[in-house]
């Protein structure tokens, strides 16, 4: 069981709709964080419409989140955007990373959706290992669940401006 953080969200009955984007690359890796966000998002939001998009790559997610921002019919409550990426001996994934972290910060703001970023960035596969068993006290993917919920909780509470319409 992960430990919960001190300042968990409580649990929220409302159907949410959510959004997982994860990618496929990295598979020993992926799906736990993706199995320990969905269990996280099942518990603390057991009514949630939690919609999963599996995109080839890290690369990838920046897009589908994106356009699931602008096009789907109901935009999501959160978006929580799940992979690893592997250092090797080049610069080739500090510039993926920064691309998406870029890209996802950016998506986040134009829209006004919280977009929990939980792309990694490791030096070796043991620390991805570390970050993504799903027994793991620090799951990524769970904690990414638990930040999920408590943005979507904390968004209701924001004050928002009355729109005004207008009529002839």
């Amino acid at each position: 069981m992960i430990t919960p953080l001190p300042d968990a969200p409580d649990i929220d009955t409302d159907p949410h709709p959510v959004a997982i984007v994860a990618s496929r690359y990295n598979p020993e890796f992926t799906d736990g964080l993706l199995a320990g966000a969905q269990r996280e998002l099942e518990a603390l939001l057991p009514n949630a419409e939690i919609d999963i998009y599996r995109v080839p790559g890290a690369f990838e997610i920046p897009v589908v989140v994106e356009q699931l921002c602008r096009e789907a019919p109901r935009q999501p409550a959160a978006i929580v955007a799940l992979g690893v990426i592997i250092r090797g001996k080049t610069a080739h994934a500090d510039l993926i990373a920064a691309s998406i972290t870029d890209s996802l910060a950016t998506t986040a703001r134009t829209h006004l959706v919280p977009v929990i970023h939980e792309v990694l960035l490791v030096d070796r596969p043991e620390h991805a290992a570390e970050r993504s068993a799903l027994d793991s006290p620090i799951n990524r993917g769970a904690e990414a669940g638990r930040v999920a919920a408590s943005m979507i909780q904390l968004f209701r509470a924001l004050p928002r401006k009355k729109r005004v319409v207008e009529t002839e």
